[in-house]
């Protein structure tokens, strides 16, 4: 038996390695061609250890969470026997490569200390262009993977440090927007090579040994943490579920997640057994989307400074049966599961746990509704492809708490960032008419749900294909309030055409945009939280004197009647509303 590790020792390796991640995601901030890594970082970072086991990570990006260690198992697999010192790998497919969707690919690199595999350092991102018919990766006309763009599985882009060509060349001619992507994939790999060298430093520094061996520590140091956390929550099994708007097809029929959560002593089951069987269209999720969402659904509810390795999930049991739309079976196209369907098992899960632990879920975020757009920029001379991220919506409000407002979506956990408008503009063929707070668009509430958006754009160039991946455009896929709390109206887009005419882009649905064209998106806020009877009557005032709610929403929602035209409060009035006598 080895000696005893020293537990500071422990601490320290652990930020180190998190350090690591962390100085990861900075780099592929800085050294990304494409906005959706520089200006949304939509990627992740992490340290593997050579038992395949997450050790750090950084998800800029939350919902990636738990994908990495899928992608890496699928490519030691591929390569068993294979796996050499300057060897760097790709991976985009779900279904041999252990891959969330296509859009984002995990490039990881083995890290050798005297001959022998210790460590994987691992990057992914999603990149802008696929290859396929999609617009930034999504394609809503599909109905198997092959038709959403290039399959993947894994490979070698070096080769015992040895640049392979031809590896590079067959992805490269499959996408439209080869510089921004070979650009990216160079920016995914100096990531890892920056990841290889940090813990080369850490082997060098402390040894292999002591690392190996404050692994299993910290590992096992994460998973008391989270089993202690479970034990908080009162056992039972408790059920909800969640629908989506359509999947692009059946446009009459919403898709259901399903879920039961069974809490006992120190673990804890998703079941979705109960969820609808996979569909036609792209909003199918691959179970490495539904192992991460449940794991963010979770993480998002228990403590906040539990760190999110291989030692955290090991207390949590997924149950998702194959060929249903949270386990999709080859060849389901899937390229929205990170997005619709990941939100979707979030809000079941989140609805679930309220009715164990109230006062420490959230009420529903807006879902996003944001329209992808590619096509040639004239002010650039180039083509492009975005994704219109200013188009933000409120998060749910919690116990004490009001949401925030213009949050990335629940899937980012409010971090993926909105572009500044002026480089947006200098980027892509459009000008921003109007960003501004969605007036009423928040669910009222003790706690109110945050602000969702009011985005107004123009397009400036012919020929521009959008498509909105996004949904929340049902009221019954609105976001919910929690404990008395209302919830929010649903989102609402439309185009107004250069003549005039007025056009629903619906969800999952091809629209082509040409010069003079504008389109509206009215991002909604969260679900609000408690009474709104029981919001402080200041709170309400000062949210109508900013213009946050309207003089009519107050009397409404909260009870509080304010002159529309001195904005002074008749406290009587309001009292005799809200049940108080003097």
């Amino acid at each position: 038996m080895g000696k005893r590790i020293d537990p500071v020792l422990v601490s320290i390796m652990d930020n180190l390695f998190n350090s690591i991640a962390e100085e990861m995601g900075q780099t592929m901030l800085r050294t990304s061609r494409s906005p959706i890594f520089s200006e949304a970082g939509d990627f992740a970072t992490a340290i593997v250890d050579h038992k395949l086991r997450l050790v750090s990570q950084k998800p800029y990006i939350a919902v990636l969470m738990g994908t990495i260690p899928f992608a890496v198992r699928a490519i030691n697999k591929s390569f068993e026997g294979n796996i050499n010192e300057g060897d760097v790998y790709l991976v985009n497919d779900p279904y041999r490569g252990g891959n969330s969707h296509l859009p984002d690919c995990t490039v990881a690199k083995p890290v050798f200390e005297n001959g022998k595999l210790v460590f994987w350092s691992v990057a992914k991102g999603h990149l802008a262009d696929i290859g396929g018919k999609g617009a930034a990766g999504y394609n809503p006309l599909a109905t198997n993977i092959v038709e959403e763009g290039i399959r993947i599985p894994p490979v070698k882009l070096y080769e015992r440090g040895d640049y392979q060509q031809n590896a590079w060349d067959l992805i490269i001619t499959n996408v439209r927007h080869s510089e921004l992507v070979e650009g990216d994939i160079h920016c995914l790999v100096g990531t890892v090579i920056l990841g290889e060298r940090r813990v080369l430093g850490l082997i060098k520094k402390y040894g292999i040994n002591t690392l190996n061996q404050a692994v299993d520590n910290l590992l096992n140091a994460s998973e008391r943490h989270v089993r202690q956390e479970i034990k908080n929550i009162p056992n039972g099994v408790y059920y909800a579920e969640r629908f989506m708007d359509n999947d692009g097809f059946d446009r009459g029929k919403m898709v259901k997640v399903g879920l039961q959560l069974i809490v006992d002593d120190d673990s804890i089951t998703f079941d979705y057994s109960n969820s609808d069987r996979q569909v036609k269209g792209y909003i199918n999720s691959t179970l490495a989307n539904t192992y991460s969402s449940s794991y963010l659904a979770l993480f998002t509810t228990i403590d906040s400074n539990i760190r999110h390795n291989e030692g955290a999930f090991r207390p949590i049991t997924i149950i998702a049966p194959e060929g249903s739309i949270v386990n999709c079976s080859e060849p389901a196209p899937c390229s929205v599961c990170t997005t619709c369907a990941a939100s979707t098992i979030i809000e079941a899960a989140w609805l679930a746990l309220s009715q164990a632990v109230p006062k420490l879920t959230q009420a529903a975020w807006a879902r996003g509704s944001i329209p992808v757009t590619m096509g040639f920029n004239p002010r650039t001379g180039k083509h492009y492809s975005n994704a219109h991220l200013l188009s933000k919506g409120g998060a749910g409000a919690t116990f004490g708490f009001d949401g925030w407002d213009h949050m990335g979506v629940v899937i980012c956990t409010g971090r993926l960032r909105a572009p500044d408008p002026e480089m947006h503009e200098l980027a892509a063929p459009f000008s921003t008419l109007c960003y501004e707070f969605l007036q009423d668009s928040p669910g009222a509430g003790k706690w109110r749900g945050g602000m969702g958006t009011r985005y107004i754009f123009r397009v400036e160039a012919d020929e521009i294909i959008s498509n909105n991946f996004g949904d929340g455009l049902l009221p019954e896929t609105a976001p919910y309030g929690l404990a008395g709390g209302k919830g929010a109206a649903s989102s609402k887009l439309r185009i107004i055409k250069a003549n005039g005419e007025v056009v629903d882009p619906e969800v999952h649905k091809f629209v082509t945009l040409n010069k003079g064209d504008i389109y509206e998106v009215l991002e909604t806020g969260g679900g609000g939280y408690g009474d709104p009877l029981e919001r402080p009557i200041g709170k309400v005032w000062a949210d109508v004197r900013n213009e946050l709610i309207s003089v009519e929403c107050a009397r409404n929602d909260y009870g509080v009647i304010i002159d529309p035209g001195t904005l002074k409060i008749d406290y009587a009035k309001t009292d005799e509303i809200r049940g108080k006598t003097k």
